[in-house]
């Protein structure tokens, strides 16, 4: 199987940097149905013209090109060890190329790899059959949404819900709840796959399954596939939206499985996924792992998903230079469309948590925090980003409020909004938090001109370093302003409404 790593290679590329048709045409039909001119619709071309570009730069859809899971099936005899070797340096290579982000980091030290190779990643599944070929399916997904996926113990009470007992109607209310709950933070639109009973680790693994199944298939199950239905037509209704914005469309895809259980447990495991659902396949021959077809597509042209080639400016946007002036934004309010210009300061965790008990590196004061772990890539002595979309906020909630007011913060960029201490510290301090449009790796990696710095690379790694970057028209909501109002906030009271209108039984047990 002389070809195996390069068929091997290829598959992580196309997963990582070109949407398959059924969750273009889910986009797509989430696009026609939003409402045009809300904040959803800017959402939703944002990443129509995020994914057209990164199918067109072969570059990562998102920036965060989540834990590499890998399910194989191979005819009897074949060397699992040897394929397994091929597969790290294929990845390896793909990280080296700028189609993985350095994802892999080891728990205890804190220390990234640099190459996605480590303890437990990637994940790979063998799996054998009496088929001659070997079928190799690749599934990213990022860590915004696998820190969404949620797993319930029946019976239970919800939030908004009530009772959930060990009934089909129990079932549907968890899987209700765990749409509500992941709001923005899981970069909605989005898609689960649910496991039903099992253990809590069986439980898990067959709903992550789930995510392999095309999302306009039909469950064999007619009371799985009734289900199924089910959820479609009232998770739209909860008005999550896009980006946990408002919207008419928050899940593009709901697939359920069932394994049997010990009479003393009955988990509800959901695995929730982004809308930058990245998931291919490949069919290799057996004697040379050449590529004979790749799954989930045909060999039609890939359908393109934006209107147009960029976003529509509508005259009403706010332009900004860095630094910023509290009274700039104190002018701002929720709804607010911004256009950053200057220089922009990206961090994440380990940023955040540095920040607490030592100084910046550089004067923050007017400044713009950018949550964000980028692709970088160095070429001679020169770094470009390859693709730099934001990375969940709520995570640096513990540290946000106090860096604010330390170093004169003016403004925070990420997506999914943040809580309450940091909408305190951004009424006291006058700062604005500006969301960005999660997923849209390519369409920011655009807006920047030059990479400037960087500081805590070697201790942080790529993902976690304290990056300098100066951009023209960066786009992004005022979701949070120096007001006490949240959009967030607002979006989570009327969706948990939504949710207590399903509380009834909907299934007869």
């Amino acid at each position: 199987m002389e070809h195996f790593k390069q068929s091997i290679y290829d598959l992580i590329v196309e997963t990582s940097t070109n949407l398959p048709p059924d969750v273009r045409r889910a986009i797509k039909d989430a696009m026609e149905r939003e409402q045009k001119g809300t904040q959803s619709d800017l959402a939703l071309n944002t990443i129509a013209v995020n994914v057209d570009m990164a199918a067109a730069n072969c570059g990562p859809i998102c920036q965060d090109t989540g834990m590499p899971t890998f399910k194989i099936k191979t005819p009897v005899g074949a060397n699992h060890i040897v394929m397994r070797k091929w597969i790290h340096e294929a990845i390896a290579e793909a990280t080296k190329a700028g189609k993985l982000r350095p994802n892999s980091v080891d728990s205890l030290t804190g220390k990234n790899s640099g190459n996605n190779l480590g303890a437990g990643t990637p994940v790979v599944y063998f799996e054998q059959w009496e088929e001659n070929d070997v079928e190799v399916k690749l599934l990213l997904k990022g860590g915004g949404c696998e820190n969404k996926n949620i797993q319930y113990s029946l019976p239970c009470e919800l939030p908004n819900l009530g009772r959930a007992d060990r009934t089909m109607d129990g079932i549907r209310k968890c899987i209700l709840h765990a749409v509500w709950q992941a709001q923005g933070q899981g970069c909605s639109i989005g898609a689960i796959g649910v496991g039903i009973g099992g253990d809590r680790t069986s439980g898990y693994e067959l709903a992550k399954q789930q995510l392999f199944r095309p999302l306009d298939d039909i469950n064999p199950n007619p009371e799985l596939a009734k289900l199924e239905t089910s959820i479609m037509e009232n998770a739209n209704k909860l008005g999550i939206g896009t980006m946990g914005f408002g919207g008419n469309v928050t899940l593009i895809g709901c697939k359920i499985g069932a394994y049997n259980r010990l009479p003393a447990s009955f988990f509800v495991s959901v695995a929730y996924d982004c809308w930058a659902f990245r998931r291919l396949g490949v069919v290799l021959d057996s004697s040379t792992g050449k590529i004979k077809r790749w799954l989930y597509r045909d060999d039609s042209p890939t359908m393109k998903l934006a209107r147009q080639e960029d976003l529509a400016l509508t005259g009403r946007e706010v332009r900004l230079t860095t630094p910023l002036s509290e009274e700039q934004v104190r002018s701002l309010k929720v709804g607010d469309v911004v256009l950053l210009n200057g220089t922009l300061h990206m961090g994440r965790d380990l940023l955040h948590h540095h920040l607490m008990s030592h100084d910046s590196p550089v004067d923050l004061n007017g400044g713009v925090i950018y949550h964000c772990g980028p692709v970088a890539l160095k070429q001679g002595e020169r770094w470009t980003m390859n693709a730099a979309g934001p990375t969940t906020s709520i995570r640096e909630e513990p540290y946000q409020g106090t860096i604010i007011k330390k170093f004169g913060v003016r403004a925070v960029v990420g997506k999914g909004g943040m809580g309450s201490k940091t909408l305190a510290a951004l009424q006291e301090s006058g700062a604005v938090y500006l969301n960005a449009i999660g997923g849209a790796a390519q369409y920011y990696a655009r807006c920047i001109e030059e990479v400037e710095g960087v500081h805590f690379l070697e201790e942080f790694g790529i993902p976690e370093a304290m990056w300098h970057v100066r951009v023209k028209d960066f786009p992004a909501i005022v979701t949070m302003d120096s007001h006490g109002n949240s959009l967030h906030a607002d979006v989570e009271k009327s969706s948990a409404i939504e949710l207590s209108r399903f509380a009834e039984p909907a299934f007869t047990s």
